[in-house]
């Protein structure tokens, strides 16, 4: 991406970790093999869920995981590789809200448990019982991973490491898709989560979550040329990547609930059918 006009693109601190061009095909090797590995992979189960279950996967969740990680491929492609901060935060908001949402979205732990040999379903669903998995994936802790991580990298050294050494710059990414999909998982994910926290609690702490993001996005546009420490972006560069920050954390956070709620009334509305057939299973039969 191009600097705002007026301002000058930063770059003296950044690594060869950028590439010089989108024009470069080989560029696009490791997004395209990742997008075709994970989707094959994801497909395969599938395949072997129709087999073992005799009925087809929800094509709905399937095409959730495959947006997910083309929204990976994309976040990982020349057209984000580009070293201003605002294609930093388009990077980031891609890996670390976005994708998470769709992989989320595709139910992955739903198939697997639905495609794994009875013994190793019982090993997964017995570490989906745990009070450390419980503790990891409840929505706070989630939330302080994810959102609470941001406030790490923009306001400490650790962004200006990052754009030194390729080692950092790759952990800095793992970290914000793990801890984006865990908190995407634990507000609004369709997959059984035992203990998970109910609705309210769900919603509160994505709002709270939404409004710190919201004010890192304000801090750093308010310091910009000070922020992160130890880089020297131009202050308009600065400023339109906290806008990126601002406003794309506020479509994202709206979907995010919109799966939320979704989710919601699918399970109340499988709930409601259920407890319908168990009521005429044991009610007196009409003449």
């Amino acid at each position: 991406m191009a600097p705002a006009p007026g301002g000058s693109a930063v770059v003296t601190t950044h690594a060869g970790h950028h590439a010089a061009t989108g024009a470069d095909l080989g560029a696009w090797l490791v997004p395209l093999v990742l997008v075709l590995v994970t989707a094959g992979i994801y497909l395969a189960g599938t395949w072997r869920w129709r087999l073992r279950r005799g009925r087809a996967w929800d094509p709905w969740r399937t095409a959730g995981w495959v947006a997910g990680t083309v929204v990976i491929a994309l976040a990982l492609s020349p057209l984000t590789d580009s070293p201003t901060a605002r294609a930093h935060m388009v990077q980031h908001l891609l890996l670390g809200m976005l994708a998470p949402i769709g992989l989320v979205m595709g139910a992955p732990v739903t198939l697997l448990l639905g495609v794994l040999r009875p013994d190793a379903a019982r090993v997964l669903t017995a570490v989906l019982r745990t009070r450390a998995f419980h503790l990891l994936s409840h929505p706070v802790t989630a939330a302080v991973l994810s959102v609470g991580g941001m406030f790490v990298l923009y306001l400490t050294p650790l962004y200006a490491l990052s754009t030194e050494s390729t080692t950092v710059h790759h952990l800095v990414h793992a970290h914000f898709l793990i801890a984006g999909y865990l908190f995407a998982w634990a507000i609004a994910g369709p997959d059984p989560a035992p203990r998970r926290p109910g609705m309210t609690t769900r919603v509160v702490v994505l709002v709270l979550a939404g409004a710190a993001h919201a004010y890192l996005a304000k801090v750093l546009y308010a310091r910009a040329g000070e922020l992160p420490p130890g880089t020297d972006y131009a202050v308009s560069d600065m400023q339109a990547g906290a806008q990126w920050m601002y406003y794309g954390g506020d479509f994202v956070d709206i979907l995010l609930a919109t799966a939320l709620f979704a989710t919601w009334l699918k399970r109340r509305s499988r709930s409601r059918e259920a407890v319908g057939v168990g009521s005429s299973r044991v009610g007196t039969p009409r003449t």
